[in-house]
């Protein structure tokens, strides 16, 4: 009920407005966003590297109504690509194709992208494709498939929870894309999305062994110890180092066990957005853990 609820006021203008305009709002999203500024986001990712992690930055916003702003956010990550490269820092970069215009023209989020993916080639550095509702999944892949790039540059996330995922977790093997698997955090119907938690649970593991199995280069993306320890489990059972894939997790959440990872010798990308349009990311990810809004709500007042 929680989660339904999150997942409801994260498409709310009344509560968007309302909290991105208050000082509980701000605080509640410095915990899992970097911050507002470029500056901000480059300031955390030399911390995660001076610990040992390894970072992905996503510039926050989505669904843009108008080209001027797609513009505005390609050229955010050219210059962010740039900065990137000027201070050798070991980061990706994560990007939304709907941020690119892809509600308004496919082809003008193509265009976008491909230039953002030619600078970040040149610059040797990885950008992923975020993964949206459902309703962008095959526009999404079908323009990936369009950019002209080497897979060592240009990867893609998708979901478990929807049940066309394993039809495309096999496809994108077969062409070699690198995958960040993820269970999803939005509110999807139920003919296209698994419909409890158990169920989404048991296909994010039979993905997860399809990855590692491939025999590329994949990212595993969950907080949730089974699934760690399920992957761990099915690496150490084929035998893959631990330069073979990575484990993915959000900035500001569980924290310890990041650590714990990284402590275990495994490449741990911390995904660090940053960016004035907080308050959709801030409320999916109290959706995807609701345990999330209780640990914010208890530190809030403390001291």
């Amino acid at each position: 009920m929680l989660r339904n609820l999150l997942l409801y006021l994260s498409d709310s203008q009344a509560a968007r407005q309302w909290l991105t305009s208050s000082p509980l709002g701000r605080r509640l999203a410095a915990r899992f966003i970097a911050g507002e500024t470029m500056a901000d986001a480059l300031r955390v990712v030399r911390q995660l590297n001076d610990e040992g992690f390894v970072a992905t930055l996503d510039y926050l916003g989505e669904n843009v109504r108008e080209p001027r702003q797609a513009a505005e956010a390609a050229d955010v990550y050219l210059n962010l690509l740039d900065r990137l490269a000027e201070e050798n820092a070991q980061s990706h970069v994560s990007v939304k194709l709907t941020q690119l215009g892809l509600a308004l023209r496919e082809d003008l989020a193509r265009a976008y992208l491909a230039r953002i993916v030619q600078r970040a080639s040149l610059h040797k550095i990885f950008v992923r494709i975020d993964m949206e509702g459902s309703a962008c999944t095959e526009s999404t892949l079908r323009i990936l498939r369009q950019i002209d790039a080497a897979r060592d540059t240009l990867g893609v996330a998708i979901q478990a929870y929807l049940n066309r995922s394993e039809k495309d977790i096999e496809d994108l093997i077969r062409e070699r894309v690198r995958v960040r698997l993820v269970k999803g955090a939005y509110k999807e119907p139920p003919d296209i999305a698994f419909p409890s938690k158990t169920e989404v649970d048991r296909n994010f593991a039979r993905l997860m062994r399809k990855l590692l199995a491939s025999g590329e280069y994949h990212a595993i993306a969950t907080h949730d110890s089974r699934m760690i320890a399920a992957t761990e489990a099915y690496a150490r059972e084929l035998g893959l180092g631990h330069d073979r894939f990575e484990f993915q997790m959000l900035y500001g959440i569980r924290r310890q066990l990041q650590r714990q990872l990284r402590a275990r010798s495994y490449t741990v990308r911390v995904y660090v957005p940053f960016g004035r349009q907080w308050y959709g990311y801030l409320t999916r990810r109290l959706a995807e853990r609701p345990a999330n809004l209780l640990f914010l709500v208890r530190n809030l007042f403390r001291g």
